[in-house]
């Protein structure tokens, strides 16, 4: 019997299935609107994202400590407050699990991955605040004009604070061309050689579009970003058409094994046949999976 209307995605090695019946939705209950009431400006959960934010510049031995010291006020009691800490550092490593296991789905369905592509910030063209709204919008009609995608994070360097845009690209089409540009560089003191945009070169300054030649190259640069939203907190950036599955009817034949826990999971033959509506497209293949239709 086929399981029908499953998710697939790829863990970057094969690919996996999630059967809907395996992993029924849960309606949740609307609940009613409590009245308003004035709220204090800064809530424990409030001081507890600013603490936790700055604990990231200290070692990790030291952040709870540190956490813990700037809501000691707020507690009546060491034990409430060492059971506060603790839950809600639980609650950001669930979140930042959540984040990273979408993010790694969305690099792997989309194989393409050409360019990983740095902007760095330009203090006589622009305000911070003005660099990044004009670099999105730049971005954004780069996707709607030229089929760009991307996955990128705003950061600063370690020495000068200055801030920069990273991200993963797919570039079907490119803007402007890219040029050799050879020059000194401050940080590993000797000289550098740098493929920079000229479009955006002119328009927001010093760049690098440097080519993604090997499949461990995009696990690297993966691996980047998130080094970056580890250290800052920093929110990812999505562009294009990213899905995190594509959805297919699966054979049992097409099935390896159970997988996950309680094998709730289907581990697929490398090469599954594709269904949609009863119409078998052919076996897997980034052309194929274009054909299937998506979600997240």
């Amino acid at each position: 019997m086929p399981y029908i209307g499953t998710k697939v995605y790829s863990d970057g090695s094969h690919y996996i299935a999630i059967p809907p019946d395996n992993f029924p939705s849960k309606k949740r209950k609307r609940r009613k609107p409590k009245p308003t009431t004035v709220k204090a400006v800064d809530t424990q959960k409030e001081k507890f994202e600013t603490a936790y934010a700055e604990s990231q510049k200290l070692p990790k031995r030291e952040r709870k400590k540190y956490i813990a010291e700037q809501l000691k006020d707020d507690f009546k009691t060491d034990e409430q407050l060492e059971e506060f800490v603790a839950e809600n550092i639980e609650r950001k490593k669930i979140n930042a699990y959540k984040r990273y296991t979408r993010l790694w789905r969305k690099v792997n369905l989309q194989d393409k991955w050409n360019f990983f592509v740095t902007f760095t910030y330009d203090s006589e063209k622009f305000d911070e605040t003005t660099f990044k709204k004009k670099l999105r919008n730049a971005l954004k009609h780069a996707v709607n004009r030229n089929g760009w995608k991307y996955i990128g994070v705003f950061e600063r360097s370690p020495d000068k604070e200055r801030l920069h845009f990273h991200g993963i690209f797919y570039i079907p089409q490119m803007i402007g061309e890219i040029v050799e540009i050879k020059d000194y560089s401050t940080k590993s003191h000797r000289m550098q050689t740098t493929y920079q945009n000229t479009h955006f070169l002119k328009e927001f300054g010093r760049n690098d579009f440097k080519p993604i030649d090997l499949p461990n190259d995009i696990s690297q640069s993966v691996k980047y970003l998130l080094k970056y939203i580890e250290k800052s907190g920093e929110k990812l950036v999505y562009g294009g058409k990213l899905p995190t599955y594509f959805k297919s009817d699966i054979l049992d034949e097409d099935v390896a094994c159970g997988f996950g826990v309680d094998d709730k999971k289907l581990l697929l033959f490398d090469s599954f046949r594709c269904i949609d509506e009863g119409e078998i497209l052919g076996k897997v293949s980034p052309e194929i999976i274009e054909k299937m239709p998506k979600c997240n």
